[in-house]
C-alpha cells in the first residue's frame, strides 16, 4: 500500500491510498466519523479503472491534529477486528 498526500495540514489531509479499495477507504471514512471532532471523513474514486481511493479527513481547529484522529481510527479498526476474529475462532 502507498500513500501519496494531496493535502497535509495539521487539521486536513488529502490522501491517495495505492493498493486500497473501497472496504478499507468505506471502513475507514465510517470510522473517523464516531469521532466527535471531525468535521468531514469522505473519500471517492475518480476513475473505476484506477480504483486509488482518495480520502479526505478535516477535523475541527484547535480540537485534533487530522493525522492522529486517523491513526486512532485504525487503531478501533483493529481492535474490533480482533475481536471479530476472537469470536470466529471459539465458535
Amino acid at each position: 500500500m502507498e500513500l501519496k498526500y494531496i493535502e497535509n495540514t495539521k487539521y486536513k489531509i488529502v490522501v491517495d491510498i495505492k493498493g486500497a479499495n473501497h472496504t478499507l477507504a468505506n471502513s475507514l471514512k465510517d470510522e473517523l466519523w464516531n469521532d466527535k471532532d471531525i468535521k468531514i471523513s469522505a473519500y471517492n474514486v475518480e476513475h473505476p479503472l484506477i480504483n486509488v481511493p482518495r480520502l479526505i479527513v478535516e477535523t475541527s481547529a484547535g480540537k485534533k491534529d487530522a493525522k492522529k484522529a486517523i491513526l486512532t481510527a485504525i487503531e478501533r479498526i483493529k481492535k474490533r477486528n480482533s475481536a471479530l476474529i476472537t469470536k470466529f475462532k471459539k465458535a
